[in-house]
């Protein structure tokens, strides 16, 4: 059976690409910091049948990351898709020129440091698979191109952060698929409810590179199946 980690799996983006690849016959295993939290969304995917796991994670904490891989593998023996969907956007966060530095800091933390750190956590699990992948949830405000407008700026710097990250990540392991996301702007808690799109629309492309998309497939920024500008 196909296993796949999804960070921040709750609820949003990453609820719904849990819930989407369980539906695909995968073991799914439900990330989150908040243990009621991961456990309920965990046992709603379960419901129908599939197989849904909550795997205590916090990206931001590196102790919480360290024990993760050995509460996994109780479970399973390896890991074919890692996704990276952890994220936030923090109050306060409105401009550039005032912003706090302890806010832009715990920003990184969890945006960019988070990720990085887990797939490092991962990667001895991930190399077991026939077909591993990775899949960092960025955004278009990371973009270098028409990417700075002035909004958010701590968590659109982390986000170009992290495409630095994957970039990176995709030449030191060869071997795998390594990707970034933009879902676009999606009706979440942090999108709000005034967002152009659906959970379903924002996880579409996060699903396609876990499932369908060609290995070969690596070191790009997608949006809607479709490589972007940094």
């Amino acid at each position: 059976m196909k296993t796949a980690l999804i960070t921040g799996a709750n609820k949003g983006i990453g609820y719904e690409t849990a819930r989407h690849l369980a539906t695909e016959g995968f073991q799914v295993f439900v990330g989150a910091r908040n243990a009621n939290a991961g456990r309920k969304a965990a046992d709603a995917i379960a419901k129908n049948g599939a197989k849904a796991t909550f795997l205590q994670l916090d990206v931001s904490d590196p102790e919480s990351v360290t024990a993760a891989p050995g509460e996994f593998s109780k479970f399973a023996d390896h890991l074919d898709v890692l996704v990276n969907n952890a994220g936030i956007l923090l109050k306060g966060d409105s401009a550039l020129l005032t912003i706090r530095d302890d806010l832009i800091r715990k920003t990184l933390e969890t945006n960019t440091l988070g990720p990085l750190r887990v797939t490092r956590a991962f990667a001895a699990l991930l190399a077991k698979s026939s077909a591993p992948r990775v899949i960092n949830v960025s955004s278009g405000g990371g973009q270098l191109t028409d990417g700075a407008d002035g909004w958010a700026p701590a968590y659109c710097i982390s986000k170009t952060a992290l495409n630095g990250v994957t970039s990176q990540l995709a030449v030191a392991l060869p071997k795998f698929a390594v990707n970034s996301v933009c879902p676009g702007w999606v009706r979440t808690d942090m999108g709000g409810p005034g967002a152009a799109r659906s959970v379903e629309k924002g996880a579409d492309t996060i699903v396609w590179l876990a499932t369908e998309a060609p290995q070969k497939l690596t070191g790009n920024f997608l949006r809607d199946r479709h490589p972007i500008p940094w």
